[in-house]
């Protein structure tokens, strides 16, 4: 799978809010928050017990591109992609799950941090990867000296990333899209403060267009 297959999947957007979801009772109130923000793309977190469930709701919204994150196994990309995922993200590279991932027709975007993975991404056919955990390696910095050697890869940086981060991220030509949790932290959800994920949303795809 290609940037390409991955810019379509995410409709274009270049911020995607990374979502952990306790409950699925939360899923339909977020997604329109997200929605009525101006998000057209999520991404779940595979960590909690609910987010199988969370994904297929969301996915069900019609108004979001969602996809799996925190994919570790090819049985994992597998449910996923049944609960309705576009697209899948893990934090690392695993061969595994990439063959799943084409073989069920998705984009999958492999979690990279060092060169060396670079490189088997590159191997596996790739050109897209998730540079995580993007601030606590070094942020923009080591985004763009990993990049120098790698010219026709895409980054979609995540880990650590506010909204202050933003515009420098999405500035660089090697980045597609940037993902933070900052506009739907669990707080946010533990407390139903929909109307400030739509805020933090809206300022975020705001941001991402200037």
């Amino acid at each position: 799978m290609t940037g390409t297959d991955l810019a379509a999947a995410l409709a274009g957007a270049r911020v995607m809010p990374v979502l952990t979801v306790p409950s699925e009772a939360t899923a339909a109130a977020l997604a329109d928050a997200l929605a009525a923000g101006g998000a057209r793309c999520a991404e779940v977190t595979f960590r909690t017990p609910d987010a199988e469930r969370v994904l297929k709701a969301m996915a069900a919204h019609g108004g979001l591109a969602v996809g799996a994150g925190t994919v570790l196994t090819p049985e994992q990309a597998e449910r996923a992609v049944a609960a309705g995922a576009r697209f899948v993200v893990s934090p690392g590279f695993d061969e595994e799950v990439v063959v799943k991932c084409r073989e069920l027709g998705v984009p999958v975007v492999p979690g990279i941090a060092t060169a060396t993975e670079l490189m088997r991404v590159l191997r596996a056919g790739l050109d897209t990867v998730k540079l995580f955990p993007a601030e606590p390696l070094g942020g923009l910095r080591a985004l763009r000296a990993l990049a120098a050697p790698f010219p026709g890869m895409r980054f979609v940086p995540t880990g650590g990333i506010g909204a202050d981060q933003l515009a420098g991220y999405l500035a660089d030509p090697a980045v597609l899209a940037v993902g933070g949790s900052w506009m739907a932290t669990t707080d946010h959800l533990r407390r139903g403060d929909y109307d400030e994920i739509r805020r933090l949303t809206a300022d975020a795809v705001e941001r991402s267009m200037t």
